[in-house]
């Protein structure tokens, strides 16, 4: 079945992508992501593989094309075609089309991605803090809700969590990158907080330098990231167990990207904080036992960032739809129907066991 006013995918399209395919779309990404995707259950790394796929060639397509909004219509364009079940030859457009229609991803969320990539290339400048968490929701934050989906984890409240997961990491990035964007023409830093601190954003920009005052705001940003951090951590604990590893992983190894950069006296002007792999490791293997230690969400829901807001009510509106049941192939289970499952096929495995041991026996 597919979701009502939705065309249905061809079926050959939906064939799992083979080992060179996923290897294809993951060379040259991103480490951290690598690195945590290992922990993911192989029934959630492929489509993460094909989510990270596609952010990759269209951060790479408006960033590095000669026409940036050139570039955006033709993505546009792409996700038209794979939205109505006819993507592109591309790998990319294939892989992403399986996620899209198998989990019932609204198209505000990589719609939003793409709004933010353009707002690279156009220049925008970012006066406060909401200002750079609106990016941070398109870059990041609509990644982290189309994660939780392929996670088949879709209340409000651990969508929320995700996206604001998303913009913690984009803080994070921002903070670390701050030589690198400057040179590069661009600056995330909230100029309001610049001024404050005494910096003329634009005269700085022209001839980036660190100084305790860049550091003081570079500070304030990792201050808000760790909000956000912890905010996560109880959306962390609403995903399914299997899942969680991963997840934690990322989450604190992109955490200890900015425990780095403080270690380092904040200066990510005249260079860039890198966590080392035997860190990494350590953090990997910390997480497994991490993510089983939280509990999901208080009794007082925390309201979304304002921000990711927009993210999460197009999520909620695409399940009113019933988008997600009608789009799926496997069915939906509540947490209790899925331990009630678990236990009695563990049951069946033990009366299996028993029964060979009894004919092993007998034979003997």
């Amino acid at each position: 079945m597919t979701t009502p006013g939705q065309p249905s995918l061809d079926p050959a399209l939906m064939q799992p992508l083979d080992a060179a395919a996923r290897r294809a779309l993951m060379r040259g990404g991103s480490k951290t992501f690598f690195a945590a995707s290992l922990l993911l259950p192989s029934r959630v790394r492929d489509p993460a593989t094909a989510l990270y796929a596609y952010c990759r060639l269209a951060d790479d397509a408006v960033d590095m094309g000669e026409d940036p909004h050139a570039a955006g219509r033709a993505l546009t364009q792409r996700l038209d075609a794979i939205y109505e079940g006819r993507p592109g030859p591309a790998e990319a457009d294939r892989a992403l089309a399986q996620v899209v229609h198998r989990y019932a991803i609204p198209r505000t969320l990589p719609d939003a991605l793409l709004e933010g990539f353009l707002w690279d290339a156009q220049g925008r400048q970012y006066h406060t803090l909401s200002d750079v968490q609106a990016y941070g929701a398109r870059v990041a934050g609509a990644v982290g809700a189309m994660m939780s989906l392929v996670m088949d984890t879709r209340g409000p409240q651990a969508v929320a969590r995700a996206c604001e997961l998303g913009v913690a990491m984009q803080l994070t990035n921002i903070a670390r990158d701050v030589g690198e964007d400057a040179r590069n023409g661009r600056l995330y830093l909230p100029r309001d907080w610049l001024a404050e601190a005494g910096i003329d954003a634009d005269a700085w920009l022209h001839a980036p330098v660190f100084t305790p005052a860049i550091g003081s705001v570079v500070q304030r940003l990792l201050r808000a990231a760790d909000v956000l951090y912890e905010r996560a951590a109880a959306g962390i604990a609403a995903l399914p167990l299997d899942c969680r590893p991963a997840i934690q992983a990322a989450c604190r190894v992109y955490a200890e990207i900015g425990h780095q950069l403080e270690r380092e006296g904040l200066d990510s002007v005249s260079r860039r904080a890198v966590v080392s792999k035997s860190r990494k490791i350590a953090l990997l293997a910390a997480s497994t036992g991490a993510a089983l230690m939280h509990s999901p969400f208080g009794s007082k829901p925390l309201a979304p960032l304002p921000e990711i807001a927009y993210l999460v009510e197009a999520v909620e509106q695409c399940e009113a739809r019933g988008g997600a049941s009608g789009n799926r192939s496997l069915p939906r289970r509540s947490f209790d129907e899925r331990m009630e499952w678990a236990t009695r096929l563990h049951a069946r495995l033990i009366d299996r066991e028993q029964q060979r041991a009894q004919d092993r026996q007998s034979r003997a």
